[in-house]
């Protein structure tokens, strides 16, 4: 049996008894697969994009979701995984460990206004953030490992997440309950990988960073009480909406003076409501936002300047303010050093080192933090941008064009993940 130069670790794959498989072989097979995949993966991705579901709502992308891996020949298909997430298990040849890829799957709020042929036909829902797109790139993974059995020493794990974008109110959702419900068991990960597309990114580049790489995300909501009255004789009450601009001011105070300017941090009102007419100034009004950090110092001491600010403004101005809710969304999303150092190669060899590039820590939250804190981790970002095929915007964003011929590099990434994971940390003997 000779060795082969895969990843950072001497190989040796054998595809039958007395047949050597050399690296160069692997990969020819891998990108035939990838290739013949391919079109699939453009045809899901344009059928999530057409009926995207919010967060907790995504029953038919799940139910889809299950079919396709059942049709491939998944080993293993769970369904109903804190609501509708869905986990599959392809089980190599050969023992070895288990190793979890995942994708999230809900949309957003938005009216869609791209004018593709295939935008949402679900009236103010939107796949603006690429949820689809990750979808169809682990499923066209799902259907090459299947293909690739004889190739793992050990199990590929693959997780389907529902409510990443944020479970609606009373209600949870998303990594968090996914882990309660033992994802991350059964068999037990060794480590975890995720993708998220970034339209900043040139189509083909792959987006890595050691450590912290997005924010710790919390969300709260204020509700400020003042007294009702006529809009023309505003001394006879309080006016709540006066109160809520004031304190909305007094909190941009915060990061500006009491953060320490070297330590990343944001907040943000991104919801004001209240008012039943134009003449007439309110019993109360309600405010939404999120503070982002990458400290769980800094953390802790917005919120703690937060809760003071928020009711001594409105005391000030003789109105009530209760934070009815701040709620912790998720950790900072950290990648593990070691694991991140290991896979550098992997990714390197998935889209060519010069396509590998060190991103700048992000205010973004994910809430694959969860799996991060629990196993080790390592999420990257797939360039999806192309001018001159009208791939342009910005995540979240009604117009949002997102440039398809990422989608095999996605899944070329996806496997070269798993595959490389699984070698280099198959037990002697089990090859």
């Amino acid at each position: 049996m000779r060795g082969v130069l895969f990843g950072s670790a001497v190989l040796c794959l054998v595809a039958g008894p007395t047949n050597v498989l050399w690296a160069e072989d692997l990969l020819r097979r891998l990108d035939a697969a990838v290739k013949e995949v391919t079109p699939s993966v453009i045809e899901w991705r344009r059928d999530f994009h057409a009926h995207p579901e919010l967060s907790n709502r995504e029953e038919r992308t799940s139910r889809v979701v299950a079919e396709l891996l059942r049709q491939f020949g998944v080993d293993e298909v769970r369904t109903g995984v804190a609501r509708y997430g869905v986990v599959g298990l392809v089980r190599g040849h050969r023992p070895g460990p288990t190793v979890a890829l995942r994708a999230d799957m809900d949309a957003l709020p938005i009216q869609e206004e791209t004018g593709l042929p295939f935008a949402s036909q679900n009236a103010g829902v939107m796949h603006a953030c690429g949820h689809d797109m990750h979808t169809a790139m682990l499923l066209g993974a799902a259907k090459v490992l299947t293909q690739m059995r004889d190739l793992l020493p050990g199990t590929v794990k693959l997780i389907f997440q529902p409510c990443e974008e944020g479970a609606p109110a009373g209600e949870r959702g998303g990594a968090a309950v996914m882990v309660e419900e033992g994802v991350l068991r059964n068999p037990d990960v060794s480590a975890i990988f995720g993708m998220h597309v970034n339209p900043e990114e040139e189509t083909g580049k792959i987006g890595y960073r050691l450590g912290i790489m997005m924010a710790a995300v919390d969300r709260f909501r204020i509700t400020v009480t003042g007294q009702q009255s006529h809009g023309a004789m505003p001394w006879h009450g309080v006016d709540p909406v006066v109160v809520s601009a004031q304190i909305i001011l007094a909190l941009q105070t915060i990061v500006s003076r009491k953060v320490d300017a070297r330590e990343p941090a944001v907040l943000s009102v991104g919801i004001i409501q209240g008012g039943l007419a134009w003449n007439i100034i309110p019993q109360q009004v309600t405010l939404e936002g999120t503070v982002r950090t990458h400290s769980a110092e800094v953390r802790r001491d917005i919120e703690k300047h937060f809760r003071r600010i928020v009711q001594q403004t409105a005391a000030a101005h003789g109105a009530t303010a209760t934070i009815t809710s701040y709620d912790n969304y998720g950790p900072g999303l950290c990648n593990d050093p070691e694991l991140g150092r290991r896979m550098k190669t992997t990714l390197e060899r998935a889209v060519g080192a010069k396509n590998v590039v060190e991103v700048r820590p992000m205010m973004g939250g994910e809430d694959f933090a969860r799996y991060a804190e629990k196993v080790p981790g390592l999420y990257v970002t797939l360039g999806v941008r192309n001018e001159s095929a009208g791939a342009v915007g910005r995540l979240h964003t009604p117009r949002v064009v997102l440039d398809e011929a990422a989608l095999p590099v996605g899944v070329r990434t996806f496997l070269l993940l798993a595959i490389d994971y699984l070698h280099t940390h198959a037990k002697p003997g089990g090859q």
